[in-house]
């Protein structure tokens, strides 16, 4: 953690890992095991520690690691990244060790910029609400509009405009100061929580592994939902957010990434794996 010292605003970023990796050695990171319940250390922070919902990692992926951050971490501004994908102001570098985000890098745009969020990631040919529906299952959408709609009416015409949008900030990746992450994480997994309740256990178990981890998907569009929420009531100014690009930490294999995101376009196949 960043210390606050001299003015200076302290900074907590987890990074969430299933998996003994190699982790950036700067104070900003905090490398945490998450799906930790039941498992062998790994050397890392649990998230099964203090207030947790660690059992859910299987279908809430990494939000059990930002559930975790929000329970148990005081700092002036938290965040969320992977193991394999890590902010970075060069992220085409051929050296991706050498230049992810540092706490250095950070703290100049602190406090002024209030929200960091991954660089925009965009469908083109797809709403976010067409890709989503050929890639996993439409149904878990509506019933999460039904949800807002029926808690907050006023925030439907939101969730619906981002679900047109040809793209947003994905992978749940962010770093916010502290009273927006508790906003956002309250609203959130309220949400996510009442979703859990109705889709059913039943639902759940006719999943795969892959597409069972619906709820760490529906969150990335949620997060759009809750920005923009932000910014038309006043409480975040544009002027206030900074995207930063995401850095890879593994090649990825386009080809074949653009290869599923066509067959899911054009023939309804869906995802069956991570690219």
């Amino acid at each position: 953690m960043t210390e606050k010292r001299d003015g200076r605003t302290a900074v907590q970023v987890i990074i969430a890992a299933h998996k003994a990796y190699r982790m950036p050695e700067d104070s900003l990171y905090l490398p945490l095991q998450v799906g930790a319940e039941g498992r062998e250390s790994i050397g890392y922070r649990r998230d099964d520690e203090g207030e947790n919902i660690s059992r859910l990692n299987p279908s809430f992926c990494e939000l059990t690691g930002l559930y975790w951050a929000w329970k148990n971490l005081e700092a002036d501004y938290l965040g969320l990244v992977h193991y394999r994908r890590h902010f970075s102001f060069d992220p085409k570098t051929k050296e991706p060790w050498e230049h992810i985000l540092t706490a250095k890098e950070l703290e100049p745009f602190l406090p002024k910029i209030r929200l960091f969020v991954p660089g925009r990631r965009n469908y083109y040919i797809e709403t976010l609400y067409s890709h989503y529906s050929h890639t996993h299952y439409a149904s878990q959408l509506d019933e999460t509009r039904e949800i807002l709609r029926e808690g907050d009416p006023d925030i439907v015409s939101l969730f619906d405009a981002v679900l047109k949008q040809r793209g947003g900030y994905m992978f749940n990746m962010l770093i916010a100061e502290r009273r927006l992450f508790d906003d956002y994480c309250a609203w959130v997994f309220d949400v996510l929580f009442e979703l859990k309740n109705r889709i059913g256990r039943e639902a759940e178990e006719q999943l795969d592994a892959f597409q069972g981890r619906l709820y760490g998907r529906v969150s990335e569009i949620l997060f759009n939902v809750w920005l923009e929420k932000q910014l038309r009531d006043g409480t975040l100014k544009r002027e206030e957010i900074m995207e930063i690009p995401v850095l890879h930490m593994e090649k990825v294999d386009w080809k074949k990434k653009g290869t599923a995101f066509l067959k899911a376009k054009m023939i309804g196949k869906r995802y069956e794996r991570s690219f």
